[in-house]
């Protein structure tokens, strides 16, 4: 256990809980970002997890009058009448889901509904089956809520989805969750109705399981990729199913900090009941803005997603033409998640080997200026995650500078160990 104060004559340690446990190294790598920026440093960043469009301008117009209007105090814990009305809306136009108020609410974001909902449910010991990769902060909220995660890996090879066969045998008497999050971050997989079916059949056999859908990227899908939730397509296991999304990725309003949730009423209220203790009620303007998202037009999400699939197409048009990345166009989100390991082992000009994929990410931050994400901070390790969530003009130059700082590299003497 490591002091977190000490002076002359007292210690306080850090809980057991969060041993081991640090800052996302998303923020870390985003603030390094902002300070190279800063710093007159001509850095690119590929880490972002949030779009870099403005938010539309109808939201804004409508925070601004809740403003003018003094709705700037305390609301019901759980989200004002306005918003769990609009929270129903949406899953009733969106996913033809029926939702009571009783069976809805609002928090700080969909990381604090998953919060709650574990600090809710989970005791000591109680395992939650996380598809990997999967988006880095579910290992330690499960952490800190108690329980155990339990990675189950995708590859490429499978588009980083997990069979049936999979989640049957990671099953076991102290599984609680498996938490589904499609489109994934960091990978884009998208599972389809029927892959969804087949994995709920196995859910179906063990009564004490409950599934957890994060569906913030719904919005974000190309192609073909049709959307699918888990209580829609098995809405017999409704009663067994936490459904969270969030105005953030679809909305540009990362920076408003709500998100929203639906599922058995018990559950909700034993989630809000956390909330009280913590944040309290989300907050009021954004809750406003909120409603206006989620009932007003939706014109912007088709310009975000055709915008996103350019972005998509440019990202891997470049990524094609450099030797020793794997990948597969993401079906979702604003993600490409690559693998490198045919790169591990390589060394830099300096003769640093490239030991790993925090290695590989430090190297292209150093030689490039551009910044990735190693894809162990997902659970799947000799992987980058690169964003396209910024322009054209942007990927075009990261690519060019990627491909020049690994054509740079030297195949290893001695193999990695």
């Amino acid at each position: 256990m490591q002091d977190l104060y000490r002076s002359s004559n007292a210690i306080l340690p850090i809980a057991s809980r969060i041993d081991g446990m640090g800052v996302s190294r998303i923020l870390q790598l985003a603030q390094l970002a902002r300070e190279m920026k800063a710093d007159g440093i001509p850095v690119i960043d590929l880490s972002a997890g949030q779009p870099d469009f403005d938010t539309p301008e109808n939201i804004r117009a409508a925070a601004k009058a809740a403003i003018d209007h003094g709705e700037t105090r305390y609301t019901s814990l759980d989200g004002t009448a306005p918003m769990k009305d609009a929270i129903r809306h949406k899953f009733k136009a969106d996913n033809g889901l029926d939702y009571k108020r009783t069976e809805v609410m609002a928090g700080a974001g969909a990381k604090q509904l998953l919060f709650n909902a574990f600090m809710a449910t989970l005791n000591e010991g109680d395992e939650v089956i996380l598809p990997t990769p999967c988006w880095l902060s579910y290992f330690d909220i499960v952490k800190v809520a108690g329980g155990t995660p339990v990675a189950v890996p995708g590859s490429l090879e499978s588009r980083y989805k997990i069979t049936p066969g999979q989640l049957r045998k990671a099953i076991t008497p102290q599984s609680r969750w498996v938490l589904l999050n499609s489109p994934s971050n960091p990978s884009g997989a998208v599972y389809a109705e029927n892959e969804l079916a087949a994995l709920l059949a196995v859910v179906e056999e063990h009564p004490n399981l409950w599934v957890m859908s994060d569906d913030v990227y719904e919005h974000i899908r190309f192609g073909n990729a049709a959307f699918a939730t888990p209580a829609s397509v098995r809405p017999d296991l409704a009663n067994r199913i936490l459904t969270v999304n969030a105005v953030s990725k679809a909305f540009a309003m990362t920076g408003w900090r709500l998100g929203y949730a639906a599922g058995p009423a018990g559950l909700i209220k034993s989630m809000s009941i956390i909330q009280s203790q913590s944040t309290s009620n989300p907050s009021s303007v954004s809750q406003a803005a909120a409603v206006e998202a989620l009932t007003g037009p939706q014109d912007f999400l088709s310009i975000a997603r055709e915008t996103y699939a350019r972005r998509r197409q440019v990202l891997f048009d470049g990524l094609s033409k450099i030797a020793g990345i794997e990948a597969t166009p993401p079906e979702g989100s604003f993600f490409a998640f690559v693998r490198v390991s045919s790169l591990i082992g390589n060394q830099t000009p300096d003769g640093k080997v490239l030991s790993d994929d925090a290695v590989l990410s430090a190297y292209l931050l150093e030689a490039a200026n551009v910044v990735t994400v190693p894809g162990s901070e997902f659970g799947l390790p000799e992987h980058l995650r690169l964003s396209f969530a910024v322009a054209d003009d942007e990927i075009k130059t990261a690519l060019n500078r990627i491909a020049s700082a690994i054509g740079a590299l030297n195949p290893s003497k001695e193999p990695v160990k």
